[in-house]
């Protein structure tokens, strides 16, 4: 796969927005599991309709800084279903041995572009300090805005 984004006119600011922040959840998601200690080897492994997005992929990949890998099944959910069924029926003695037999994974498909990474490691950096400066305590702005809200609401 190339690490490189395709020159595509078509996407709007909106799209790229929209892309660059559920990339931020997954950097915080990732975060927040090494915050508790959760340190062995992170693998994500992306299932549904979003394997279909090739750019929206590599932005996942170069915003978590991750490889990301791909289910092996159109039917992640089905198949889900059917590894606890297999267990359920005693044909498997727990669920990740039925997963290791019943389900593919690729992995490393999309491998983050360092360039790419370093840029979105800066773009986060910046807004952990806008979000702890508005979202923490150290600004009540958030507050404010929410009492100004409420009032204007209840024509207070």
């Amino acid at each position: 796969m190339s690490t490189r984004y395709p020159k595509d006119p078509g996407l709007s600011a909106r799209m790229a927005i929209t892309i660059f922040l559920l990339g931020l959840l997954y950097v915080a998601f990732i975060g927040a599991l090494l915050a508790v200690g959760v340190s062995y080897g992170l693998v994500i492994v992306i299932a549904g309709g979003l394997l279909r997005n090739a750019l929206l992929m590599q932005i996942y990949a170069d915003v978590t800084g991750r490889p990301l890998s791909l289910i092996g099944s159109e039917q992640g959910p089905a198949l889900g279903a059917a590894i606890h069924a297999a267990v359920a029926a005693g044909e498997y003695p727990d669920v990740t041995t039925a997963a290791q037999a019943m389900g593919r994974c690729e992995r490393a498909v999309y491998r983050p572009d360092p360039h790419s990474s370093r840029a979105y490691e800066a773009l986060y950096a910046e807004y952990t300090k806008l979000h702890d400066y508005f979202g923490r305590g150290q600004n009540a702005v958030m507050h404010r805005l929410r009492e100004i809200r409420a009032r204007a609401l209840t024509g207070g």
